[in-house]
């Protein structure tokens, strides 16, 4: 009986075993045959063929090519695009298109994002004046607010701006908010109720529940966008959370945020209404909404979104065109700092050809994993003639560009596969040299807090930590 029960044992041993095999050798293949960017290809083969159970976990929540999945459709979007007001905004789009940088017209290409000229820029570079500058704004709001942020947490600043809301809706003011799912996993579900209670209408982005969890997890919504009766804009790094305004343990948080008041704001209300569609099923184009506005400013700005879904990779291929033509200088910050091959080599061959590129990092990060991979570019990228800055006053979670004196941006996306590839971003684009000015004395601020890396000092780190930045690496392409 003994020898029976072995045998059994051993005959589903090995059935499960090859069974187990197939399945590894068959998601190997799929990935293979997806013909995705060859690193990424490589990194998911590698997962697979040393840690194939992790492996296959991992590629059934984070891997598979959502663009084939149809998470987000495009109807909306092309309703929009359609409809009327299209025609009211190209008519108060910026006159002079062809004259301007190549990157305006790319984006007008690819992204159908028009340039508004007429616009007044705030900048923000602390989250207690960013917040104050936006309960400000919600205080004057007569007809509509739409509100969406990656991460809302449930503490004092979250919950001063969610009664700022409720206020606001109590007065008869349509407010709409949208939060990701996944980036307010920690905010209660009673937070949200409260908000649907006092008559706020609030939606998830892409929510996850098993056993639905599949690869929406991996497509996140990292904007943020305020608009306020059509008219006054946010946009930027900046989300609605205590630390944004307090720091972390080890020092201050370094951000940029932007107020914008004028017509680019018809393009932040484009994009949020676009997703509005995505997460309610209701298309909003009324007039009202995209309200006519003198020129309050001199800002040219382009309001530019990207997404998982669509064919090209709007924002890094904007910024592959902006790097390209940088001639005397490029300055950057990023949070994190895992480039996709075309932006890695634009970087290297500009700075190569003489142009003035820095790019300033956290020297500690909120994620050391990410940290640890963004570490694993610098040897190559200061050989190539790049200056690398370490701030280390505390957290620098700043996405700011800023190029000739002639074009800045600052928004959602950060230098890294997961933004430029998988998340739904937004970025202001800003085309005058006014705005470019303000941004680049922002960059040189913060640089005053920084320690400029040498190449010399940076091979003197443990041999360890070099280990585990290109351990990192070969999976940078899935952080």
């Amino acid at each position: 009986m003994f020898g029976i029960e072995s045998m059994f044992e051993g005959f589903f041993s090995t059935v499960f075993g090859l069974l187990y095999l197939l399945m590894v050798l068959t998601t190997i293949i799929v990935v293979i045959l997806d013909n995705r960017n060859p690193v990424k290809t490589l990194s998911w083969v590698l997962i697979l063929t040393f840690l194939p159970f992790v492996g296959l976990v991992f590629y059934y929540f984070f891997g598979r090519d959502v663009r084939k999945e149809k998470l987000i459709s495009k109807k909306g979007y092309v309703h929009l695009l359609k409809h009327p007001m299209e025609e009211f905004q190209q008519q108060q789009s910026f006159a002079s298109l062809d004259e301007q940088h190549q990157a305006m017209r790319f984006f007008y290409n690819v992204n159908h994002a028009l340039p508004f000229g007429g616009n007044d820029m705030t900048i923000y570079t602390t989250g207690k004046d960013m917040v104050h500058a936006l309960l400000e704004a919600i205080a004057m709001a007569k007809h509509h607010i739409h509100m969406e942020f990656y991460i809302f947490e449930d503490d004092a600043v979250g919950n001063k701006v969610r009664d700022a809301l409720i206020k606001k809706a109590k007065e008869g003011v349509e407010v709409r908010f949208i939060y990701d799912d996944v980036g307010c996993w920690k905010l209660p579900n009673q937070f949200v109720e409260t908000m649907r209670g006092e008559g706020i209408e609030t939606r998830g982005f892409l929510k996850v529940r098993f056993p639905l969890f599949t690869s929406k997890v991996n497509y996140r919504n990292h904007r943020k966008i305020t608009v306020i009766d059509g008219c006054v804009g946010f946009v930027g790094g900046m989300n609605i959370a205590q630390r944004y305004v307090e720091g972390v343990s080890w020092g201050n948080w370094c951000d940029v945020h932007l107020r914008v008041k004028g017509k680019a704001v018809y393009g932040l209300q484009t994009a949020f209404l676009t997703d509005w569609y995505a997460v309610d099923r209701s298309l909003i184009t009324s007039s009202v909404y995209f309200p006519e506005m003198p020129a309050y400013g001199d800002a040219v700005m382009q309001i530019v979104t990207s997404d998982p879904v669509g064919r090209w990779r709007d924002i890094m291929q904007g910024l592959l065109v902006v790097i390209t033509n940088a001639r005397k200088y490029l300055y950057i910050q990023t949070p994190y700092l895992l480039p996709t091959e075309p932006i890695l080599w634009a970087l290297k061959t500009a700075a190569l050809a003489g142009v003035d590129v820095r790019i300033m990092i956290p020297a500690r990060a909120d994620s050391k994993i990410t940290h640890l991979g963004s570490l694993s570019y610098l040897a190559e990228l200061m050989e190539a003639g790049i200056k690398i800055y370490l701030y280390e006053k505390g957290f620098l979670h700043s996405k700011l560009w800023v190029c000739d004196d002639i074009l800045s941006t600052v928004g959602s996306s950060n230098v890294d596969f997961r933004s430029f590839e998988h998340n739904f971003e937004v970025n202001a684009f800003m085309y005058d040299r006014h705005s470019a000015l303000a941004l680049k004395d922002v960059f040189l601020n913060d640089q005053k807090d920084a320690v400029l890396l040498t190449p010399k000092l940076w091979k003197q780190r443990p041999w360890y930590q070099k280990v585990q930045e290109s351990v990192i690496r070969l999976f940078a392409p899935l952080l």
